[in-house]
């Protein structure tokens, strides 16, 4: 009877099982490298994307920041020129003041009555004067508070002049008075308003 020996095709057949599993074995681990190198380039074109788009909107806070600084220093500016021209327009409202001051002064002095020194501290007026006797100071301060200007007088003082003949030293004090409107600046201006100032009788 013939004997067949079967182990050359059983070990040939062993080769190419061992041949196709390392063919595969191959192939998927470069899939696997592939794979991973194409999901290293997808992550790292997001995060190229991203840092992109994280230097855009630092530019943009940076110039947002510069716009706003230049806003606030705008706001700074107009405040300040704001204040400027309300310090010029109450200028402007206070210039004639005084003369209506010196006028109201010389309309309130009695006959007997002259003054010596006159000094101002903001609104507030310090009068030095001479008067023949009490009762026409007395009118002075009365046709000061009865003024359209001058507002509160406040006596500090009298004294009698021993040495002479002429009446007594006095010193008082007074409010100049600010048009609240320009309505009461009209008023003030217009003839025959504002509350009539009285000459005392020598």
């Amino acid at each position: 009877m013939p004997r067949i020996n079967l182990l050359p095709w059983r070990e040939q057949q062993r080769k190419e099982r061992q041949l196709a599993f390392t063919v595969g074995l191959g192939a998927a681990t470069l899939g696997a490298v592939v794979a991973a190198f194409a999901g290293y380039l997808w992550f790292s074109s997001l995060i190229d994307s991203q840092q992109q788009r994280n230097s855009l909107l630092r530019s943009e806070i940076v110039k947002l920041d510069r716009q706003i600084e230049e806003i606030n220093n705008l706001e700074t500016q107009k405040q300040k020129f704001i204040a400027r021209m309300q310090i010029i327009e109450k200028l402007q409202r206070s210039r004639p003041e005084i003369v209506h001051v010196f006028d109201t002064l010389v309309r309130a002095i009695p006959d007997g009555t002259y003054l010596t020194a006159l000094t101002q501290t903001g609104r507030r007026l310090k009068i030095h004067g001479v008067a023949q006797s009490a009762t026409r100071v007395s009118s002075f301060m009365r046709n000061l508070d009865g003024s359209q200007w001058l507002r509160n007088p406040e006596l500090e003082v009298v004294e009698t002049k021993k040495e002479t003949s002429f009446g007594s030293d006095f010193t008082l004090y007074a409010e100049q008075a600010a048009l609240s409107d320009e309505t009461d600046a009209a008023a003030a201006k217009a003839p025959g308003k504002g509350k009539p100032v009285r000459r005392a009788a020598p």
